[in-house]
């Protein structure tokens, strides 16, 4: 490793470039980027990134700079993807489930299987829907929520998985505070077989 300590520092970056550093998983990484959070702010910000860091959550990720009136835009180097009416019903169930895992337990991780969240999903599908159809859709929505990044498959487990808690930076407290609402949204747009006019959210 260099005196400098830049090869440390490049492993940081590069974590961060490919998605999000939990404290929980790979520790080393994780206390390397507390100890030079401001060498790496300060990169990542030439390439119009900024760094995002929850300590009590123990999560951090890279997001986009809004751009300057005046300045000229960058390319974007973190995207963002639209997100269908089932998937941003399962992104909204899933904070209030986390919300209300906070209040009522002390245990940090909160662990949920296929069946419990299908269970979530349910009351605001079609009185008709049909069990095995729903099965397999929320089965497939599940999926995309895994490779945003809000859900982790734990190992061994199959069907069972982490609500990770960068969930809590996506869908924050004012977006949370406004959740009945949107969840009477979707409970009624839950009544229509098709989705098209459903509304979308966007993820970081």
């Amino acid at each position: 490793m260099s005196d400098d300590g830049s090869d440390a520092l490049s492993v940081v970056l590069v974590h961060l470039m490919r998605g999000i550093v939990e404290r929980d998983y790979i520790p080393q990484v994780w206390q390397t980027l507390i100890e030079r959070q401001s060498r790496v702010r300060d990169y990542v910000s030439v390439i119009g990134l900024d760094l995002e860091v929850d300590e009590a959550e123990g999560y951090a990720f890279l997001r986009q700079k809004p751009s300057r009136e005046g300045e000229p835009e960058l390319p974007r180097l973190v995207s963002r993807r639209q997100l269908s009416y089932p998937v941003s019903l399962l992104l909204a169930l899933l904070r209030k489930r986390l919300a209300e895992h906070d209040a009522a337990s002390s245990e940090p991780r909160l662990i949920l299987t296929t069946p419990e969240i299908v269970d979530l999903v349910r009351l605001f599908q079609p009185d008709t829907a049909d069990e095995a159809r729903l099965e397999d859709r929320v089965g497939r929505d599940i999926a995309k929520v895994v490779e945003l990044g809000f859900l982790k498959t734990l190992k061994g487990r199959e069907g069972t998985y982490e609500v990770r808690r960068i969930l809590r930076s996506f869908v924050d407290a004012q977006w949370l505070g406004a959740l009945n609402e949107r969840l009477a949204e979707y409970a009624s747009y839950g009544r229509h077989k098709e989705d098209r006019n459903a509304p979308r959210e966007e993820a970081p």
